[in-house]
């Protein structure tokens, strides 16, 4: 990723980690790039006239990530992985506010791309995703934290392996077998690409 160099992040989050109440002020200005990036990524997915817009979720997010009192901060890479937790969290729960008094699947829609590889490109109910998503983390853990690390925030293979602290070559194939998987359920949801 393209951003501060690693060390001045991981330094700030060991220092935010040992209490220093500064820290998360002097981190924002080196990830709020990435984490810019990062919510740019998902929201070019989203169908025209989403009425969330980019910096709006990174603001929401960071003021998430902030709040986390439980975690104890690793890296970089650590830290944008839970920023895409964060920002999924986010964009499931716009999703669903909007259609709270609606009945049926949540509306927002996404472009079902080489993300996950549908034989035509469609578009994928975020809600029937994030659902599948949930049933694929009961049977699978490591392959829905894949998916969410590279479908939401975009990451490399290498960034998501460092993220996860697991070698390339077993994000390479945890990611074939969950978009595989994530289409096939998809499918049975009623999801058809056109």
């Amino acid at each position: 990723m393209n951003g501060s160099p690693p060390k001045d992040v991981t330094q700030l989050l060991i220092d935010w980690n040992n209490g220093n109440r500064q820290a998360p002020d002097d981190l924002l200005p080196l990830v709020y790039d990435e984490l810019r990036r990062v919510a740019a990524h998902y929201l070019q997915r989203e169908r025209p006239g989403h009425t969330l817009q980019g910096t709006a979720l990174v603001h929401e997010a960071y003021l998430r990530l902030i709040d986390q009192t439980r975690v104890r901060w690793q890296n970089r890479a650590h830290f944008l992985g839970v920023a895409a937790q964060m920002i999924r969290r986010i964009l499931v729960d716009h999703a669903r506010a909007k259609q709270s008094a609606k009945r049926g699947r949540i509306a927002m829609k996404l472009s079902l791309d080489e993300s996950i590889e549908a034989p035509e490109r469609g578009e994928v109910d975020l809600g029937a995703l994030d659902d599948a998503l949930e049933d694929l983390g009961k049977i699978d853990p490591q392959q829905a934290r894949i998916v969410e690390l590279r479908f939401f925030t975009g990451l490399s293979i290498e960034e998501t392996a460092e993220a996860l602290s697991i070698s390339p070559a077993t994000v390479k194939r945890d990611w074939v077998v969950a978009r595989a998987w994530l289409f096939r359920e998809l499918s049975g949801r009623g999801y058809t690409a056109p």
